[in-house]
């Protein structure tokens, strides 16, 4: 705990993610855009628990009574960080989370570029371990969706009988996107997102054939987010896509959202384009940075 500007600044750990977001949700919503991947952790935890074996770390920082700051971590995913509004969050949260050690080893840390790299500065300096940067990104809102130029075909959610090719278009994505860096079971995602739970599934069909994928889930307040977006290399620059993207943001739009969210990676510029010519509008970007034991 530390004094600022004659209010203690404090670090309050909670058991559960009800608990949470009574304290700290009226911080987050404030800026619900640039904190759509901490209130789609909690939308996860709360409703499939089953999928995290260990329970999540849940810290809010405050400055008096005032809320400055926030931390996700649901294991074995990194540790998601809000924008702090207050100089010595960061290093509060640092502090307490090395003293979680109930929980696994820390992988890594993603987050508004200042403060998660403070956080990643901090976390190997304490730990004597290595940190680097895996991957720029940045996020995007959109409230109105600019139809791009029409491409052949239309969109329809995935189906069952869609499972082997949504599976192995993952993997590609996963491996071409996210540089084969996901902790988790990519065939039990499959199966989750084809039965509706946690994301649903769309695909773009030419000619009788599905040739991209996406995604709509990880619900906010007010908004959701799309994403995986994926299209095999063979069938990219003919608009699939960006036909794809632009047809799950209006059918998120129409069934209650009131925005859309998503991320691109910074070093492709294509999508960054692509994307904010469908209405999309940068907000925030975010770091990933990943972890190694000293």
């Amino acid at each position: 705990m530390r004094e600022s500007g004659g209010a203690r600044t404090h670090l309050q750990r909670f058991e559960t993610v009800e608990g949470f977001l009574a304290v700290a949700e009226p911080y987050l919503i404030r800026r619900e855009a640039e904190h759509n991947l901490l209130f789609g952790i909690t939308w996860s935890l709360m409703t499939v628990p089953h999928l995290y074996a260990d329970p999540p770390y849940l810290a809010v920082v405050s400055r008096g009574s005032t809320v400055v700051g926030a931390a996700i971590q649901a294991p074995p995913w990194e540790i998601a960080l809000s924008l702090m509004d207050d100089p010595q969050a960061v290093d509060l949260i640092v502090a307490d989370r090395l003293g979680a050690t109930s929980l696994p080893d820390l992988t890594g840390a993603t987050g508004p570029v200042a403060e998660v790299d403070e956080f990643a500065t901090g976390w190997s300096a304490r730990t004597g371990g290595r940190a680097h940067l895996a991957m720029r990104e940045r996020g995007f809102r959109l409230d109105q969706v600019v139809l791009p130029r029409r491409a052949p075909g239309r969109m329809r959610p995935a189906r069952l009988a869609d499972r082997d090719l949504v599976y192995e278009w993952l993997v590609d994505f996963t491996d071409e996107a996210l540089h084969g860096h996901t902790p988790t079971d990519l065939a039990g995602v499959v199966d989750r997102w084809l039965s509706g739970a946690g994301r649903s599934l769309k695909l773009w069909i030419d000619n009788g054939l599905p040739v991209s994928l996406t995604g709509v889930g990880s619900l906010t307040p007010h908004g959701t987010r799309i994403g995986p977006v994926y299209t095999p290399s063979d069938l990219r620059g003919r608009g699939y896509a960006s036909n794809l993207v632009a047809s799950a943001s209006a059918w998120a739009l129409d069934h209650g959202a009131r925005f859309c969210f998503l991320f691109t990676d910074l070093a492709n510029p294509t999508s960054n384009h692509i994307y904010q010519e469908l209405g999309y509008a940068p907000v925030i970007d975010v770091d990933r940075w990943a972890f190694e034991p000293s």
